[in-house]
């Protein structure tokens, strides 16, 4: 047999650098042991700066009304439905990388799958915010967006798709948080065990729920872990879904298509993975864990990135065709007003960076290097947001009427806002990087070589 057939069959080393197990238990759970670094701090501070400006945009949205933001009529629908569908999207790698991958047995996963999940209860939380500050009122208009007993004879509208929002992605938090934190309970123990200060020991034994590694525990945790696993993997389909249908069940040119569910489940991948990549690289660079978030795992992510690029490709000629073939003159103006009218600079932004640079994944170069992929994800997230925009807003810019028709342009709220949910994600994501441990240590061992 060749070299070359040799080094293709050879499995992948998951854990570089000769790891024993109580290696793998000192470089994880020091992050959480010590004093946080002055990085971290920075870091920190710099998210809840960004979080305290966009809040204080919606405190003084609150207090004017809406009309400081660039809503208008026909378009009723700004940035906050678009950064609503984007943080939806953001959190499907995680049950993607956890549930999916987990049934279909690739060890690979075990050194992202913790910041994964981590990185979709951070972001479905960021994502609730918006359909309550798109309401203005928050304090008037929440009665109508969760269906609770009241005596009031007050009830949502169960026909609407804003309202199968709420039972989808309430159902995928729900399922993915519980998800992750049984993943978690081994390794609390682990920190349980090594804690000195007697508090730190009190929180993380009721944490870890009296977990003991006996073989009792074992098979009940892999039972667990199971379910889980098995009841969030039709959540990857489901959840993304139904949000499109918010677009979908439509009668608006541009909106009223099958493709949006694959589609919206696609790009959801797409750019799950791309903040994936993001934060995982600069996570390996920050707490040191090159051994453990390989090359070989990024390369992987690359390589998925890559393909449901070329998915998401494939659905927007995909809708160009399909308006051509319904031979409605609505339906065909709406893509090419998309393509080249007063929207082009969005639609070309987001052709370019979802499509075009994704292609360079192709080269193995590429694939492995840390400023590549690091750029090119970034390059997605942007690219990602730009798309939840032009559907959005291309859509209702100019309705059938010409009388109708208006220029959508977001205000610096729009924009502040926006910003601070960004800050709202990067606090909590920095505060499970301090207080819970980023990689699964109990699956990094069972995939050592030792």
């Amino acid at each position: 047999m060749s070299t070359t057939l040799v080094e293709r069959f050879q499995p992948d080393i998951l854990v570089t650098g000769n790891k024993s197990l109580s290696n793998v238990n000192d470089d994880i759970s020091v992050h959480v042991e010590r004093f946080p670094t002055q990085k971290w701090w920075a870091c920190f501070i710099t998210a809840l700066s960004v979080f305290g400006f966009g809040a204080t945009l919606a405190g003084i949205m609150f207090a004017n009304g809406l009309g400081v933001l660039g809503l208008n009529q026909p378009n009723g629908w700004g940035v906050f439905i678009v950064n609503f569908v984007f943080w939806v999207g953001i959190g499907h790698a995680g049950t993607l990388i956890s549930a999916i991958l987990f049934l279909f047995r690739q060890k690979w996963r075990t050194g992202i799958n913790r910041a994964a999940e981590a990185m979709t209860i951070f972001a479905v939380m960021t994502a609730l915010l918006f359909p309550v500050i798109h309401t203005g009122r928050p304090w008037y208009a929440i009665f109508w967006l969760i269906p609770y007993p009241n005596q009031r004879e007050l009830w949502v509208n169960f026909r609407s798709p804003l309202l199968w929002d709420v039972f989808a992605v309430g159902t995928y938090f729900i399922i993915s948080f519980v998800f992750w934190f049984v993943g978690l309970i081994p390794d609390l123990a682990v920190i349980r065990d090594r804690a000195k200060n007697p508090i730190r020991k009190f929180i993380y034994t009721l944490l870890s729920l009296g977990w003991r590694g006996s073989n009792k525990n074992w098979a009940h945790y892999e039972v667990a872990y199971m379910l889980f696993a098995g009841l969030s993997t039709p959540l990857v389909l489901s959840v993304h879904s139904v949000v499109s249908f918010d677009f979908a069940v439509s009668n608006l040119p541009g909106w009223h298509t099958t493709i949006f569910p694959p589609y919206f489940v696609a790009g959801a991948i797409f750019s799950g993975f791309a903040m994936v990549v993001t934060l995982l690289v600069i996570a390996r660079e920050m707490f040191g864990l090159k051994n453990y978030i390989t090359i070989g795992h990024l390369e992987k992510m690359n390589k998925i990135i890559m393909a449901t690029g070329m998915m998401v490709g494939y659905a927007y000629a995909c809708e160009f065709f399909i308006a051509w073939y319904s031979g409605s003159s609505f339906e065909k103006y709406a893509f090419i007003n998309r393509a080249f009218g007063p929207y082009w600079w969005a639609y070309w932004t987001m052709t370019t960076c979802n499509v075009l640079i994704p292609q360079i994944f192709w080269f193995k170069k590429a694939r492995t290097s840390i400023p590549i992929m690091f750029v090119v994800s970034l390059f997605v997230n942007i690219g990602m947001w730009f798309e939840r925009f032009v559907i959005t807003v291309t859509s209702l810019h100019r309705d059938f009427l010409p009388s109708s028709w208006a220029y959508y342009t977001p205000t610096w709220f729009d924009w502040g806002i926006t910003l601070g949910s960004f800050g709202w994600f990067f606090i909590w994501f920095l505060l499970f990087c301090r207080l819970l441990p980023v990689i699964a240590m109990a699956e990094i061992k069972g995939v050592m070589e030792s």
